[in-house]
């Protein structure tokens, strides 16, 4: 059933990516609203899988880099749909429902199979560190998306370029709002997953940090974001020093999520099916 439901979810977020990329290039508005339904459709059916998986583990499922990958693409979805919603601007799923699916595909290329918990996995701050952590993760995944619009809006201004395209993105003020508004989700639930995870460090391992590459690179990660946050609210930095600096940490926030786990040895990553990554 689990699979099954990982299957469909798969396939409505790769039918929502087509139908954003088709709005994208085509006028037609009828794709913006398809897309926006269909993605809900597969939001429901991901809960639903993500759902399933937890009343057959018994945990919550954000153990292991398959659980990991679909977490993290349900948390982008969710938040997305909010800010599409809140700003009716179907075209900014062109650029953040791609991330999302090829989360849901690179899940595919690890194990799916429920295993018994680590030892140190079995903590009541499991879901509150997990929880929070994807929740900023996504809201920086949708300043990503953001900030590549504004990119390509600012080149369309500057070079005088008024086409199709440059008519359906929104203003560089909007786009920088929505870049500013997810930094203010983001970095609040970044902080309070640090925290929660040096607490759960504390019980597991008896110290609260130790310098373990994935609290390092975590550290390095609340830094990047620290910093731009801080320069907006205190010297009004924006537009597109402010955009770049959010890819530039969107890239650093991937490698602190995926490469670390892949590339360097941590405590906080598992190599048997069902134990890997806090």
């Amino acid at each position: 059933m689990n699979s099954m439901l990982f299957t469909v979810s798969l396939c409505l977020y790769g039918v929502a990516t087509l139908a954003y990329f088709g709005f994208l290039i085509t006028p037609a508005k009828v794709l913006g609203k398809t897309a926006h339904w269909v993605i809900i459709a597969g939001f429901l059916t991901h809960c639903a899988t993500v759902g399933s998986r937890y009343l057959a583990a018994g945990y919550t499922p954000i153990t292991n880099l398959h659980e990991a990958l679909s977490f993290f693409s349900l948390a982008i979805v969710g938040l997305f749909i909010y800010f599409e919603h809140r700003y009716k601007l179907h075209i900014l799923g062109s650029f953040v429902i791609p991330v999302a699916l090829v989360m849901m595909i690179a899940a595919l290329g690890f194990p799916s199979q429920i295993g018994d918990l680590n030892p140190a996995l079995k903590s009541r701050w499991l879901a509150a560190h997990t929880i929070f952590a994807f929740g900023g993760y996504a809201a920086f995944t949708v300043s990503f998306g953001a900030s590549i619009m504004y990119l390509i809006q600012q080149r369309f201004l500057k070079q005088k370029k008024f086409g199709p395209l440059y008519q359906k993105l929104p203003s560089l003020d909007l786009l920088d709002d929505i870049s500013y508004r997810c930094m203010t989700y983001g970095f609040p639930l970044l902080t309070v997953a640090i925290i929660t995870g040096a607490i759960w460090a504390e019980t597991a391992w008896g110290t609260y940090w130790s310098w373990d590459p994935k609290e390092t690179w975590s550290l390095i990660t609340w830094f990047v974001y620290a910093a731009l946050l801080h320069g907006r609210l205190t010297t009004g930095w924006r537009g597109k020093n402010a955009s770049i600096f959010s890819i530039i940490g969107f890239c650093i926030l991937l490698f602190t999520f995926l490469g670390v786990n892949l590339f360097l040895p941590s405590l906080h990553s598992y190599n048997k099916p069902g134990l890997v990554d806090k």
